[in-house]
């Protein structure tokens, strides 16, 4: 797995050095500066010629990597889950209407949690099938990867065309827990590689563990940080640095006790939200809105712009007469899923039709889905950051020193799946939205 510190340049680039954001010398910074430059650019150009900015993020990343006088940047998982993340799922959820949410949690909890054990099955069974020399642990390795969605990228391409609170809820709700379901998919299935028995009850149960322990170091960190801002909320600069950092520390705390830090941030977003709406004045919230709008945006570019950057650095390391077929397996697998995503999100809607005629006193009107929700839904099902994360920090050897089989296949298939979610579906997903609000309409 990289090192952790921030981007690093591929040791198989002759006199290669570490790139790290936060190391010292010029030329490291110029990149880092170069590529925020070219987000904070590309963002503004986007709004003038109405593309969806992670499409033009990605294409300018694949554009930008394969500038032969450029390093070949790589992405460090550790900055991924200790930097990018942490801030992400705690605004997500800082925002999210508690109210909603807790009225769709049936259907959330199906997508985040039965839809991503299912996507992994699915695509471990086509993988397995298509793939030459992949066995069903890797086949069940690379489905864990691919299994959760990313509503960042669906919310970012999406924004302004005035999707429904009851939509926005159910995708950033899935968003919000989807991502402990398939990083627990993905350690077994790992596990499973280098040799560990797979004993369901005992996953059943260090899943549980998992989720509750998240659970819990998030409740009580909600409440220390509630008793914290109590007493310095007349000091708007500290009330505002404490709920900034609070993310970070609840997530590194969590994972250090072998729990799920993205349940704990989560837990810690929505007991946060509630405090501040009832405690804090009305200019603190603005002033922390504010700087929390603008902290999102760099990350959800930079996000984008180092998806892009990271297909010409995996290309490299397959062969050219493979790459074809490499990425015939990921658009089979991309439609795979699609498929399932469609499937499963229209029996939720049968379900909840059912409880509902039933008299369920938990399934009320607002939570049904109709045909249009069922459908924007489905096709948000995006693949993003998380899943290239997971894919990268792949080990490279097994326990017994042994390279880890199919390494760079399992990677390229990811990143490819990832690009054709967010560029396939993110161009046409606005299209699609516009036309179902144009044939509400009529």
């Amino acid at each position: 797995m990289p090192p952790p510190g921030g981007f690093f340049i591929s040791p198989a680039i002759e006199d290669s050095k570490l790139i790290s954001i936060f190391g010292s010398g010029m030329e490291n910074y110029s990149i880092v500066i170069f590529i925020l430059a070219v987000m904070i650019g590309l963002s503004a150009i986007a709004d003038k010629i109405r593309i969806p900015y992670p499409i033009l993020l990605i294409s300018a990343g694949i554009a930008i990597g394969f500038i032969p006088s450029l390093p070949v940047i790589e992405i460090s998982p550790e900055v991924i889950f200790l930097i990018f993340l942490p801030p992400l799922l705690y605004d997500a959820a800082f925002n999210i209407s508690f109210k909603e949410f807790r009225t769709h949690l049936n259907t959330i909890g199906t997508l985040a949690v039965s839809l991503v054990f299912l996507t992994a099955s699915g695509i471990a069974v086509v993988a397995y099938y298509l793939v030459p020399g992949m066995t069903w642990p890797l086949a069940f390795v690379l489905g864990s990867i691919l299994s959760a969605t990313d509503a960042v990228a669906a919310l970012s391409i999406t924004k302004g065309l005035g999707l429904s609170i009851k939509t926005s809820t159910i995708l950033e709700g899935e968003s919000l827990v989807n991502d402990a379901s398939a990083l627990v998919a993905y350690r077994f299935a790992v596990a499973a590689v280098t040799g560990s028995a797979f004993i369901l009850w005992k996953a059943s149960l260090d899943f549980l563990i998992l989720m509750g322990g998240g659970f819990l170091v998030g409740f009580v960190l909600g409440k220390v940080l509630a008793l914290v801002v109590q007493r310095v909320q007349k000091n708007n600069t500290v009330t505002i640095s404490f709920m900034m950092l609070m993310p970070f520390v609840t997530y590194r705390l969590a994972e250090e006790l072998h729990v799920s830090g993205v349940i704990a941030v989560v837990i810690l977003g929505l007991s946060i939200a509630r405090f501040s709406n009832k405690v804090l004045p009305n200019h603190i919230k603005q002033q922390s809105r504010n700087i929390w709008e603008i902290l999102i945006f760099l990350l959800n570019g930079l996000i984008f712009i180092l998806i892009g950057l990271e297909f010409p650095y995996v290309a490299r390391n397959i062969h050219k007469d493979h790459i074809l077929p490499y990425t015939l397996y990921a658009l089979a697998i991309t439609v795979a899923a699609l498929i399932l995503r469609f499937l499963r999100v229209y029996l939720q809607q049968l379900n909840l039709q059912r409880a509902f005629k039933a008299g369920h006193k938990r399934i009320t009107e607002n939570a049904l889905l109709d045909i249009k929700n069922s459908l924007i839904i489905s096709w948000s099902g995006m693949r993003g950051i998380v899943s290239l994360a997971i894919a990268i920090g792949l080990p490279t050897h097994l326990a017994d020193g042994t390279p880890f089989p199919l390494r760079h296949t399992i990677i390229f298939i990811s990143v490819v799946v990832v690009l054709f979610t967010l560029v396939g579906q993110g161009l046409t997903l606005p299209w699609l939205v516009k036309w179902l609000q144009k044939g509400q309409k009529s």
